[in-house]
């Protein structure tokens, strides 16, 4: 189909005017590739836009006005007259512990409710209780401009940043010693420990939904447990966040795993601690969990949430690199970007006002770029390449291909063969039809039980060549010969005659069902295929032993011999 090929896949959402939402996936992609499609996109909503505006004017319904809430302006007023500059002052205090910075904002909030309180504890057309939520409810808007003007007069975010510096990352691989390939991702107070296990074909997901059908090679699961964000509430199943965040990374790493990689590959992210950008932090650790575990990704990839200041009456604006938790939840934009140095794998971009321009957009991916890039140097600073090998406890793989009319062959009557290499080579095999090839998956704990079950199937598959030799076990034996596998599946005659030098009267005498023999393969009838065999072929001749001669060149029988009588005897009879 067209989206299997496609390099680009994504959702935009926008109004006439701005993009109001970007979601999606592409194969390394540039910025001005990505750029040209949301265009593009942006072109087409307008239509539609158009047609809805169309028919709200044809219904003709007016809009009915609603507040939800019930205010007082003259509090709000005072409020931030009162405690703007305590705010604007703390935040450029550059604390960069969050729960401190979070501690410092509530005790000026906190303070000043307590003094509201005494002063008016005796005014009785004052309700403290609605007041106090009021109260807090307006120091939040001071707090979110006290913020928001130091980043756009002074160029200052909480923690003392510059609008495009990136926080401190360090990191560690091999984190986990008995995972297939382990990693410690850690930026600022963001910390993901990710681990990679590698499986068989077994471990594939079946996806069977409304517009996908089909198989899934590559995992990703991203685990956000309450205690990373400071909670101690009991996790209840995967939250939206948790799905969500999944998506998006599994998004940005899929397309860099190679096709041919053999193994069922699943990456798991477990957020230790949270402020800003944990789904980006997990395509970070999982990059490097998947070069411990000996993978050759196509190429590494990093992640970076950007950030949005705006100012409308202004027109003043400031994209912040690598936002902090306070940033996204204060700002006006989560633009998360994920890709290779060669482009972008996975986006995603929500906004809190009225929209995007495109020169805002523009500028959002070209600093991106700059901080994921930074991002990608300090990662291969900690592992700059795969690993060379699998560690010892990766199960070993190994595909090989065979005809498909010899599949029904390997498995056997009710998959008794395959069940019994299995067994025998503490092996899983799994056999696939594929575009009229008949695929097999071997996967073992090491080496050589693999190579033991290949071997086996090998012997199966192999057509049997005339001189030959093979060791093969008697399956049956009758009085003119015995019936020996060869190989499995094949079975040829050694008949009496080529037994041995000497003479065997019966083969019964000779051996019996289950011994081993090791025999030629002296022909193959023409008409039959059936096998014939000798051991006779591989004994050193007797000395003096004298050839038989053959039937055509024997004397001609006594006349009148004993079949002659016997014969006269029972016409007389």
């Amino acid at each position: 189909t067209q989206l299997s090929e496609s390099d680009l896949d994504i959702m935009v959402g926008a109004s006439f005017d701005n993009i109001m939402m970007v979601e999606g996936e592409m194969n390394e992609v540039s910025e001005e590739e990505m750029l040209e499609a949301i265009k593009f996109a942006h072109e087409e909503i307008k239509k539609h836009c158009s047609i809805q505006e169309e028919l709200a004017k044809e219904l003709g319904v007016v809009k009915r006005e609603y507040s939800h809430e019930n205010n007082d302006e003259a509090l709000r007023a005072k409020v931030k007259a009162e405690l703007y500059d305590a705010c604007y002052q703390f935040a450029k205090s550059n604390v960069h512990d969050k729960q401190e910075r979070l501690a410092g904002f509530d005790a000026i909030r906190d303070e000043y409710i307590e003094a509201y309180k005494e002063a008016n504890a005796k005014n009785e057309e004052i309700d403290l209780e609605l007041h106090e939520k009021l109260i807090k409810r307006y120091y939040h808007e001071v707090e979110k401009e006290a913020m928001r003007r130091m980043i756009l007069d002074e160029k200052i975010r909480l923690d003392g940043r510059k609008t495009d510096e990136i926080r401190t990352i360090w990191g560690e691989v091999d984190y986990l010693p008995g995972a297939h390939g382990s990693s410690l991702f850690t930026r600022g107070e963001t910390q993901s420990l990710t681990s990679v296990t590698l499986g068989t074909k077994m471990d594939e997901k079946i996806i069977d939904n409304v517009t996908v059908q089909g198989k899934e090679k590559f995992l990703l699961h991203y685990n956000f447990p309450p205690f990373s964000v400071g909670e101690p509430r009991t996790p209840r199943g995967l939250s939206r966040r948790e799905i969500g965040h999944g998506n998006l990374a599994h998004r940005a790493l899929k397309r860099m795993i190679p096709a041919d990689f053999p193994y069922i590959v699943r990456v798991v992210s477990d957020i230790l601690e949270s402020n800003g950008s944990s789904s980006m932090a997990t395509v970070c650790a999982g990059t490097m969990s998947l070069m411990d575990a000996a993978m050759k990704i196509k190429s590494p990839v990093s992640g970076i949430a950007m950030g949005l200041i705006t100012d409308k009456e202004s027109g003043k604006y400031a994209i912040l690199s690598d936002i902090l938790g306070d940033e996204d939840h204060l700002g006006d934009m989560d633009f998360k970007v994920a890709g290779t140095i060669n482009g972008i794998t996975a986006a995603q971009m929500d906004i809190k006002v009225d929209g995007l321009p495109y020169e805002v957009l523009s500028q959002a991916l070209m600093q991106a770029k700059e901080g994921r890039l930074h991002i990608l140097n300090k990662m291969l600073e900690i592992i700059p390449e795969p690993r060379a090998d699998f560690k010892p406890n990766v199960p070993r793989i190994e595909v090989i291909e065979i005809p498909k009319d010899m599949i029904g062959a390997v498995i056997g009557p009710g998959g008794k063969i395959i069940q019994a290499i299995q067994e025998e080579t503490e092996t899983i095999i799994v056999i696939e039809e594929i575009d009229d090839k008949g695929i097999v998956e071997i996967s073992g704990a090491g080496i050589e039980e693999v190579e033991a079950a290949k071997k086996r199937i090998k012997a199966i598959i192999a057509v049997p060549e005339v001189g030959e030799i093979y060791k093969g076990k008697v399956k049956s034996v009758v009085s003119f010969g015995a019936f020996i596998e060869i190989i499995p599946g094949k079975e040829g005659l050694l008949h009496v005659s080529e037994m041995d030098w000497k003479r065997v009267e019966s083969a019964e005498d000779f051996t019996k069902e289950g011994d081993i023999i090791e025999v030629k393969l002296i022909g193959v009838d023409e008409k039959t295929g059936k096998l014939k065999l000798s051991r006779k072929a591989l004994l050193p001749k007797p000395e003096g032993y004298v050839e038989r001669p053959p039937r055509g060149d024997r004397p001609p029988r006594r006349e009148g011999g004993y079949r002659d009588d016997n014969r006269r005897r029972s016409e007389r009879g």
